[in-house]
């Protein structure tokens, strides 16, 4: 991931990890960092930080501006073992490598299921983990789907390194089209040396079996074929997993079904069960996995928010409407963001005699 600035502005991050890895400069060392995976929250302060160790969020969007470039590179310094030494060597270069940019994965008629989701993982895996200590795409867990898609957009235009958060988006968007295929969030909370991690994959489920998508440092902590019977067997793998890193896995957030409608302005909802694996039998755990199963399952059969576009189609509708249609009532989920402007479509002069329709 060399970073390298061209006429626009624009800065194709994907070198400088390139470099590090390359070079053995990886921004954090066996018993600390290549142990933590950061889950960005959804709302705080400009730095965050993940058992103690602090990573920083780019809000400035794309090309990005001088201020948070510099942030960058100066959080760099101070963290990495070579200091000021490797940002001067990376930043003075000029004839660094050129880093290959994934394709989108595209699908023959006769690809199965699984066949795909791994050919999504291994798009995702080639983006690579960002290791420079600062976010990219920012992600807030509180915008509409609609918005999300958006950002994940942005991802696959920049191909830049990101983290598990943003793998999550990026998973969702890459599963719009496979209605088969029914996601959710699944996040976990870990312990070691006093300190807590955060980290969270994009949990899949298809015709009976789960498996997950997602990014870490870890290989056993992202990707899962999709071949476990249950959920519980899903979460177990995870915790084994974590194990195997002398981590304690404390918690464990489970969202419902996201909406295949990438126009959706619903939120995801990130954590409908909320599950103390370190305090549950594992009698008690494989009932509420069980359960929330079973709450996911239900989901699918409740109709989900109209797309922006169909809500508008829907709200204009005919003067000639008959007294048994029913008059659809928009409710507070379903409203436009507030930042959208209403338009009043113009008519001719006979129609503002008669009905006024208001876009």
């Amino acid at each position: 991931l060399i970073f390298t600035c061209c006429d626009t502005g624009r800065f194709c991050a994907r070198t400088l990890l390139g470099f590090l890895v390359k070079e053995g400069m990886l921004l954090a060392t066996v018993g600390s960092l290549e142990e933590r995976d950061e889950e960005q929250e959804d709302e705080g302060d400009e730095e965050l930080r993940d058992g103690g160790v602090p990573f920083y969020v780019n809000r400035s969007g794309f090309p990005v501006d001088e201020e948070t470039w510099e942030r960058m590179w100066r959080h760099v310094a101070r963290i990495h073992p070579s200091g000021e030494a490797l940002a001067k060597e990376i930043r003075g270069a000029t004839d660094l490598p050129k880093i290959p940019i994934p394709s989108v994965p595209t699908y023959q008629p006769t690809t199965t299921i699984p066949q795909r989701l791994e050919a999504i993982q291994k798009y995702i895996r080639e983006l690579q983990y960002n290791h420079t200590g600062t976010q990219f795409f920012e992600i807030k867990k509180s915008r509409p789907l609609t918005a999300l898609m958006d950002i994940a957009k942005e991802m696959t235009r920049e191909a830049l390194p990101i983290k598990c958060l943003e793998a999550v988006i990026l998973g969702i968007y890459l599963t719009n089209n496979m209605p088969a295929v029914e996601r959710f969030p699944l996040s976990f909370k870990s312990q070691f040396s006093g300190n807590h991690f955060h980290h969270i994959v994009l949990g899949v489920h298809s015709g009976g079996r789960f498996g997950a998508l997602g990014m870490s440092r870890r290989e056993d902590l992202m990707f899962k074929p999709l071949e476990f019977r249950t959920l519980l067997d899903l979460v177990q793998e995870f915790e084994g997993a974590y194990r195997g890193y002398w981590h304690t896995l404390r918690k464990v957030k489970i969202g419902q079904y996201v909406s295949h409608d990438p126009h959706s302005v619903e939120q995801i909802e990130w954590k409908h069960s909320i599950l103390d694996v370190d305090k549950l039998t594992k009698e008690e755990l494989r009932k509420e996995l069980e359960r929330h199963t079973r709450d996911m399952r239900l989901k699918i059969g409740k109709p989900a928010p109209p797309s922006p576009t169909k809500d508008r189609r829907n709200s204009m509708g005919s003067p000639l409407r008959g007294p048994g249609s029913p008059i659809r009532r928009i409710s507070r989920v379903e409203r436009r963001p507030s930042g959208d402007k209403k338009v009043l479509e113009q008519k001719s002069s006979t129609d503002m005699n008669g009905y006024q329709i208001r876009v």
